[in-house]
């Protein structure tokens, strides 16, 4: 019985924020897309999530890559919010 590969991701505006996800868990694509980003193999990104086949691992990489802008602006908005954070609790560590 064939898999088909779209049927391994989803997305759900319930489950991490509507981001796409490998199905059945919580990895997000752009999880695996850093990953890959720090010069990990698909290999050895499996072996990181031990619950996670090498399939869903070339599965959330495919999507990726085929929606690059779309994944790269969620990281620039993810470090864009990350920053504003840590600007906040250091503003109001100094400030109590």
């Amino acid at each position: 019985m064939s898999i088909q590969i779209d049927s391994m991701l989803s997305q759900n505006p319930n489950v991490c924020g509507g981001r796409m996800c490998i199905d059945g868990t919580r990895i997000t694509v752009l999880q695996i897309a850093v990953m890959e980003n720090e010069g990990l193999s698909p290999e050895e990104i499996a072996a990181e999530y031990s619950h996670l086949n090498l399939a869903q691992v070339h599965a959330a990489l495919s999507y990726y890559h085929a929606n690059l802008q779309e994944i790269e602006r969620q990281l620039e908005d993810d470090a864009t919010l990350a920053e504003q954070l840590k600007q906040q609790h250091q503003a109001e560590t100094a400030n109590p």
